[in-house]
């Protein structure tokens, strides 16, 4: 009878989990593929006042624009209820990513009925962030237009 040494199961097993491991794949672009003339138009929907949660949306907009290019993607973060604390100037926890982020063409959008309802003012906004009065209405009507809508 043979006997297998501990040291040779583990290298079996080892190059076994190696042979199983992932095969990465590439993403293969839709037609039309997305360009400055037709590029990818995203909304991602920010609703939640948990950091984590406001910081990996923001990571979703920054990979989507690395994937695409800056010129090949239009991406609107569309933010209503406790979200809506990640764009107030006072007490956002992310000020200067957004303020960052919209140097590079991202768009941010406040929901004015969360506003209203919470007692704050588009003067609180960071500058440079626009407003709707209704910012699930937005979302819907972007979708009609044919934007992609991504809830992270």
């Amino acid at each position: 009878m043979h006997r297998v040494s501990a040291l040779s199961v583990v290298l079996l097993l080892g190059f076994g989990v190696s042979a199983l491991a992932a095969e990465r794949l590439e993403t293969e672009l839709a037609k039309p593929v997305p360009g400055f003339d037709q590029p990818r138009r995203i909304v991602l929907q920010m609703s939640s006042d948990d950091e984590r949660s406001i910081n990996n949306i923001l990571w979703n907009a920054v990979n989507l624009q690395k994937f695409y290019g800056q010129d090949s993607v239009e991406i609107a973060v569309i933010v209503f209820g406790a979200g809506m604390k990640a764009l107030y100037r006072d007490g956002s926890p992310v000020r200067e990513r957004v303020e960052s982020l919209q140097k590079y063409g991202i768009v941010f959008i406040g929901c004015g009925n969360t506003m209203e309802t919470t007692h704050h003012s588009p003067d609180e906004l960071i500058e440079g962030v626009q407003w709707v009065q209704t910012g699930i209405a937005e979302i819907v009507e972007r979708q009609l237009r044919g934007w992609t809508y991504i809830r992270p």
